[in-house]
């Protein structure tokens, strides 16, 4: 049994695809703000939820991070935080309002066996968690997170946006001695979906996959807007590497969160010195057509059914 921590963008709902389709149930879902505000990722998540037919219960978690801020790429997504070419998530029945942090410990205390967390946001659910139940640290066997950048950010020049909502939860968590692997900015741009993938989508000639492919098409306009001809998968790059692991190359690193710079706050410095003391997994590699191809059959197998 698997955990999603999320903060339900297009491609949020596109990773959890890829887990429910694979072998791995999902035993839960906890929402953190991200992508746009509490009261949008829960929409998000009923209009995915009713789309989809997803079954698991889904919690609302974090709305703000750690020392109280909201940050949000408001600014490239739009106040609901999913773009599209016009079809959306349905409007759905609200979410029950049940909290992500009593529901967490719960699976947590009664597993069997460690179990593995898949988070996809702002580290804050998981850094709480972390802080208020240190003793069931120990029942988690991983997180595979989608954040950081080596080299370069995307929401400032230095920071990646997850990093950069909340980079006192990150810091939290390195210093947590949870087992942290990483699918950060470099990796994940490593896994491109263009144009033409819209409309394999789209070809499935059904209500869903037309909702589908115009939220696919929304987000390959991120990049179509800026110049670029293909929009990195990030969320689904994240999903793969816990779906798949052996489609990538992970290495140890020694991970430090900046917190105070006036330019590089958010920055994840990856440090991989022989000398180090390594606190994460950092992935390098990722066999670009396999996980685009985990991606695009889950859209696709979605969109025909």
């Amino acid at each position: 049994m698997v955990w999603i921590d999320t903060d339900m963008g297009f491609d949020d709902i596109l990773a959890v695809m890829m887990v429910a389709a694979s072998s791995k149930p999902v035993a839960g879902v906890s929402l953190v703000f991200g992508n746009a505000l509490m009261d949008a990722v829960r929409a998000n998540a009923a209009g995915a939820a009713s789309l989809l037919g997803w079954r698991f219960p889904i919690h609302t978690g974090a709305e703000r991070a750690i020392l109280g801020g909201v940050e949000t790429p408001a600014h490239v997504l739009g106040p609901t935080g999913i773009p599209t070419r016009g079809r959306s998530l349905p409007q759905a029945e609200a979410l029950p309002r049940t909290d992500a942090l009593a529901a967490l410990t719960a699976w947590l205390e009664g597993l069997d066996a460690p179990g593995e967390i898949l988070a996809l946001g702002p580290l804050t659910n998981i850094a709480i968690l972390s802080l208020a139940r240190p003793d069931l640290l120990s029942k988690i066997d991983s997180v595979t997170w989608m954040g950081g950048g080596a080299t370069r950010g995307n929401h400032t020049a230095s920071a990646e946006f997850n990093a950069f909502a909340d980079p006192e939860a990150v810091a939290i968590v390195l210093a947590s001695g949870i087992s942290l692997r990483v699918a950060d900015l470099d990796l994940c741009r490593q896994v491109l979906v263009g144009p033409e993938d819209v409309d394999v989508v789209r070809a499935a000639g059904t209500p869903r996959g037309d909702i589908l492919a115009d939220l696919l098409g929304a987000y390959v306009d991120i990049a179509l807007t800026r110049g670029r001809p293909a929009m990195a998968l990030y969320d689904p790059t994240a999903a793969a590497a816990f779906v798949a692991p052996d489609a990538f190359v992970f290495e140890e690193a020694e991970v430090t969160m900046e917190l105070a710079g006036a330019h590089t706050r958010g920055r994840t410095i990856v440090d991989q010195r022989p000398h180090v003391k390594p606190n994460a997994l950092w992935g390098m590699r990722a066999d670009a057509a396999r996980v685009r191809a985990l991606a695009l059959d889950a859209l696709v197998e979605a969109a025909r059914s």
